[in-house]
């Protein structure tokens, strides 16, 4: 009797211990389900991105930046943190571009001009009248054509344009140089500050000039000065720089159809989850309705401005212009050998169907 009880008791301490056994391998199964079933995004670490820019607060491209890091900051329900940063307080131009590079800054606005350093057949988009109208730029760029594009860049040197905006078209603004300028020949001499990269110093080249290289937050001073005779930017631009200040000409050369590219480090790009990218996207495409359509306006309205404030507006020969210029470049084969034709001919066709 006594060896039937021991029997019963052990088989039923087997019995617990199997249950409870089996309730502890159920409960890991459960909690790893809880887990899964948390979204990627709930999992993800807050983000914080960095934004510098040379531009003033006035600046399109700067009120682009505060649509971006608002938006941002709302649809990810602050999950990314976004510093901004203007007036070159945190890295002059040249700097900013070699700091996305090395990944000590996320985010800069770069464009073709600074590119075609490391990408050479980015020198034809900045070329000057490579770009019939705005429409031809943002249609380039903000499309299947950009796309591939920015690809390659981010697959070259590690910077990932994510659109591009539209800082303005440029025009040729000087001091009284002692003439008026309607011909690349009226050029010749002047002092033209270009920023410092060979595409830069090219393109003044094109205009008639001797361009001279210059950080941007410098300019002002240099023309109130006269260790320069002018520099070329939009109309947005030399207002909201208060250019129009330390010089007397403005030139309608239209030389530049001007994109402008918000860019990101692509290691830091690649560090974001699929929907935190989305949110970037979502600020980025609000950030730019706000630059392109703020500078379309203002253009329609600043030549009234400038003659109020004494300044000369001049209607020049712009053909020209544009004959001297695409006769430089497609005379300089350093240059045009590194273009991709191909895709030339594929954004000249785009033009030429919008135009129609």
């Amino acid at each position: 009797m006594r060896t039937k009880l021991i029997v019963v008791l052990l088989a039923f301490c087997l019995v617990g211990t199997f249950a409870f056994a089996s309730g502890q391998q159920q409960a890991p199964s459960g909690s790893q389900g809880q887990s899964q079933g948390q979204t990627q995004e709930q999992q993800a670490k807050p983000v914080k991105l960095v934004w510098s820019s040379v531009s003033v607060p006035a600046d399109a491209h700067t009120k682009a930046m505060e649509e971006f890091k608002k938006v941002v900051e709302q649809v990810s329900g602050g999950q990314i943190q976004v510093e901004l940063h203007n007036s070159g307080e945190l890295y002059t131009q040249e700097a900013a571009q070699a700091a996305i590079r090395r990944g000590n800054l996320d985010m800069v606005y770069t464009g073709p001009n600074w590119l075609a350093d490391f990408v050479p057949y980015m020198s034809m988009f900045a070329a000057p009248y490579i770009f019939d109208s705005y429409e031809h730029m943002t249609k380039t760029f903000n499309g299947p054509i950009g796309d591939k594009i920015f690809d390659d860049i981010a697959n070259k040197i590690g910077i990932r344009p994510l659109g591009a905006y539209y800082l303005g078209t440029r025009e040729v603004n000087l001091r009284d140089i002692g003439r008026r300028v309607t011909t690349p020949q009226d050029m010749k001499g002047v002092k033209l500050r270009m920023p410092n990269t060979p595409t830069w110093q090219f393109m003044g080249k094109t205009l008639g000039a001797n361009p001279t290289p210059l950080s941007f937050t410098e300019v002002y001073l240099a023309l109130k000065t006269g260790t320069i005779d002018g520099q070329d930017n939009p109309l947005p631009t030399d207002k909201n720089a208060k250019f129009y200040e330390v010089t007397k000409y403005i030139v309608l050369t239209d030389h530049f159809i001007n994109p402008i590219m918000p860019s990101i480090n692509e290691k830091k790009w690649e560090s974001l989850t699929d929907q935190q990218k989305k949110w970037v996207m979502q600020g980025i495409d609000a950030g730019r309705k706000v630059c392109d359509n703020t500078n379309l306006q203002q253009e329609k309205e600043l030549i009234q401005f400038f003659k109020d404030q004494g300044m000369t507006i001049i209607e020049p020969d712009k053909a020209a212009f544009k004959k001297f210029a695409l006769d430089m470049v497609m005379g300089n084969k350093k240059m045009t050998d590194s273009w991709d034709m191909d895709l030339y001919n594929q954004v000249q066709q785009l033009g030429k169907s919008l135009s129609n």
